[in-house]
């Protein structure tokens, strides 16, 4: 009896720790201090207001779940790309905080002269502090790696200090 009690609580435990792994490997298991932005660390509050305007103005196109456009590596017959997801599978965590910053504030063409696309200049749409807690909610759904990596991309950018 002793003995399945003991099989029994290691098993419990393994599997906390399997639940705890998996959602620390999902992302979105984040603590204030968690997620910095330009280097600064960004309160909970921030990613809630962050989380609401991305719903209310982000998540037509690049999906509700972070999750992006169908095919969205393939051009579509305008030419143009589709909508990238900004999950981990995206590539939003190849930029620095600055370069999203002023994507989503200009819009793509605002940033890479000549670029056609259909992502909106959202800065006379959205606060520059609600761009901020937008592009800091995206970076609390990445995982541990990706933050690490975008972060360094940031501080290289000047974005850090």
């Amino acid at each position: 009896m002793r003995g399945n009690a003991i099989l029994l609580s290691a098993v419990a435990v393994s599997a906390l720790a399997a639940l705890t792994a998996f959602a620390q490997v999902k992302g979105g298991d984040t603590e204030d201090g968690d997620v910095t932005f330009l280097g600064k660390p960004v309160a909970g509050e921030q990613i809630a207001l962050g989380q609401e305007v991305y719903a209310q103005n982000c998540a037509s196109c690049h999906g509700a779940n972070l999750e992006g456009q169908p095919n969205w590596r393939r051009r579509l017959e305008n030419g143009r790309m589709p909508a990238p997801p900004h999950d981990e599978r995206g590539h939003t965590w190849h930029h620095s905080d600055r370069e999203l910053f002023t994507i989503t504030k200009r819009g793509v063409g605002g940033v890479v002269a000549g670029y056609e696309s259909d992502m909106p200049a959202y800065g006379d749409v959205l606060s520059d502090d609600e761009i901020a807690a937008v592009l800091a909610f995206i970076k609390s759904t990445w995982p541990e790696r990706q933050r690490d990596v975008q972060a360094r991309i940031t501080a290289k950018d000047g974005g850090g200090s």
